[in-house]
């Protein structure tokens, strides 16, 4: 799988839980930062979701080339998308 997935979740997010299992078993490697624990973390969701902590806030970065994109409780299908998979 080409690029890097970066999940922003809190531990109570049943949505969070849901799409990690999905992404773990597709084989999509994540690195996950809890909001609740990382206040920069939380500042840079709010930035990206209208002020809104909303989780899961994904961010993929392709590996070739294009922009990093920021999308709140997307879907599987989504992340694989903007993987470009």
């Amino acid at each position: 799988m080409a690029g890097t997935v970066t999940m922003y979740s809190t531990t109570w997010c049943g949505y969070c839980r849901r799409l990690k299992s999905q992404m773990d078993r597709e084989g999509i490697p994540f690195e996950e930062i809890n909001i609740e624990q990382d206040p920069d973390s939380a500042a840079y969701v709010e930035s990206v979701n209208d002020g809104n902590q909303l989780v899961p806030t994904v961010v993929v970065v392709p590996r070739q080339g294009g922009d990093s994109v920021a999308m709140p409780n997307p879907s599987l299908a989504q992340v694989k998308a903007a993987l470009g998979a």
